[in-house]
């Protein structure tokens, strides 16, 4: 695809209103659903992404950690797997970089867990290093080891994250160079809506939470009507 300098913004701008009408709504609200689930059953959320990626990942699991927190109600617990740099150096040095989540995650996972990957091609395509996102890929499979959910945000044609994610909500990009900014850009925008939309479930959740479970997304210490 060939960029015209004195086009670029209207092309930049339409493309993203054209992708936009296009993200899948149905994966978006699969998505919502599982981490409703995590929160209904006390889980915790693990953000994880490479480059661009990474930066949205620690976005998310901030926005997650508090945009859907609710006066009264047990909060849910999100965490990015980017975030501590020491931590991700250290396991890079001794076992390199393709190490970094799934041995984050070795102590921690738990099958009631959800982990949100995002990548621009989804795993797919290949590098100086050898394959891309060999670090998603392990925590991928130690994910399907340990029964824990698996959400992609993806682009492109899914790539990997669309094969093996429970549900993967793939921006469907066109050419580059307009096709990586406008899947990051959209994961940004979709990452957001997730928030909204799960602050809004458990919301109407009431304080008793789903089913009628009284002791569900309460707080402990607080008390709990009638």
């Amino acid at each position: 695809m060939t960029m015209r300098t004195d086009t670029i913004v209207d092309d930049y701008l339409t493309a993203l209103e054209e992708v936009t009408r296009s993200l899948p709504r149905p994966a978006i609200q699969q998505a919502v659903g599982i981490l409703y689930e995590c929160w209904v059953r006390g889980g915790t959320v693990f953000t994880l992404g490479n480059g661009g990626s990474a930066s949205t990942a620690s976005h998310l699991a901030c926005d997650l950690a508090k945009a859907t927190a609710l006066p009264g109600r047990r909060r849910l617990k999100a965490l990015a797997l980017v975030d501590n740099v020491p931590l991700v150096s250290a396991w890079t040095n001794d076992s390199g970089f393709g190490s970094v989540f799934a041995e984050q995650l070795e102590p921690w996972l738990r099958a009631e867990d959800v982990l949100v990957a995002l990548s621009v091609h989804g795993g797919s395509g290949e590098g100086d290093a050898g394959p891309w996102s060999q670090n998603l890929g392990r925590a991928l499979a130690l994910a399907r080891s340990r029964g824990a959910r698996v959400i992609g945000l993806s682009g492109f044609g899914g790539g990997r994250l669309g094969d093996e994610a429970d549900v993967c909500i793939v921006v469907p990009a066109g050419e580059e160079p307009l096709g990586t900014p406008v899947v990051e850009s959209l994961h940004v925008a979709v990452h957001h809506l997730l928030c909204v939309a799960l602050r809004q479930r458990i919301a109407d959740a009431g304080p008793d939470g789903p089913d009628g479970r009284r002791d569900c997304g309460y707080l402990p210490g607080h008390s709990q009507p009638g």
